[in-house]
């Protein structure tokens, strides 16, 4: 009796972290499930999959904001990659000066608001004629994808045994021979998941795209705010959980990848 009295704080504490977590995540799917629904029922009137429909149908614009989405995170990768191989590489193998403020640098988009970040960078980008544009978006993205990439693709060269590179230097490899058959393999699971890192960080990224992609570039982030302004919540619903799948599969992805001598690394 007294150890089931114990259980019932456990209990209770328990049932409001479940709430907690998956409440909202039940109240989406009851949305996007729902064709009629409203006050005062707690549940919907009607089920139905119209509205599921309305977002795939060919004629709407929720599949050219797929589209753009996916076109903007993969470009998105694509840079912060192109910058973070090399710089990452050099921040653990090289000894550079100023390596720590190198390194804080790449965390600056993230010191400051986001919202007057983003409008100084869309007046900037509209004297330069990139306001409205995939290039824009992209470069917006990749501002705050570095760090992801940077930082882990960082502590993933450092977590690569030396020992390695220089037994293939002792067999008569060249330093990019090296490079491309032991170091870069090597590091492959770490800027891996720091790619796909970048990848939700841009798929999932509204402010940015809002104050340089509209109205010519539109992604579902926006279509989801764009919905929910407009009381839509069954399209916002879908659109949200279209997005929340690539999010927890790449993050169960990921797990494969970030192993404990690649996180000990990050920072250091």
């Amino acid at each position: 009796m007294n150890r089931a009295v114990r259980w019932i704080p456990r209990a209770v504490l328990l049932a409001l972290v479940a709430l907690f977590v998956f409440g909202p995540l039940v109240n989406l799917l009851f949305w996007a499930a729902a064709e009629t629904w409203y006050y005062p029922h707690k549940l919907p009137v009607t089920y139905g999959l119209k509205y599921w429909g309305e977002v795939f149908k060919p004629t709407g614009n929720s599949m050219e904001s797929l589209w753009n989405s996916l076109l903007v995170a993969t470009l998105t990768v694509l840079t912060c990659l192109a910058v973070s191989i090399p710089a990452g590489y050099a921040l653990a193998r090289r000894a550079l000066p100023w390596r720590t403020l190198i390194m804080l640098a790449f965390l600056l988009p993230q010191a400051f608001p986001a919202v007057p970040v983003f409008i100084n960078i869309a007046r900037i980008f509209y004297g330069l004629g990139l306001n409205g544009t995939i290039t824009g978006v992209v470069l917006v993205h990749t501002s705050h994808g570095l760090v992801f990439s940077v930082w882990i693709a960082t502590a993933a060269f450092a977590a690569v045994d030396r020992e390695l590179e220089e037994a293939a230097r002792n067999i008569g490899a060249s330093a990019l021979r090296t490079f491309f058959t032991v170091t870069l393999p090597l590091a492959a699971p770490g800027i891996m998941a720091s790619a796909i890192f970048v990848f939700l960080e841009s798929l999932d990224e509204f402010t940015g795209t809002y104050f340089v992609g509209v109205p010519d570039v539109t992604t579902l982030p926006l279509l989801l705010f764009t919905a929910s302004m407009e009381g839509n919540y069954q399209i916002a619903s879908i659109t949200a959980l279209i997005l929340l799948v690539p999010s927890v599969g790449f993050m169960l992805f990921i797990e494969r990848f970030l192993k404990a001598d690649v996180l000990a690394k990050v920072g250091t």
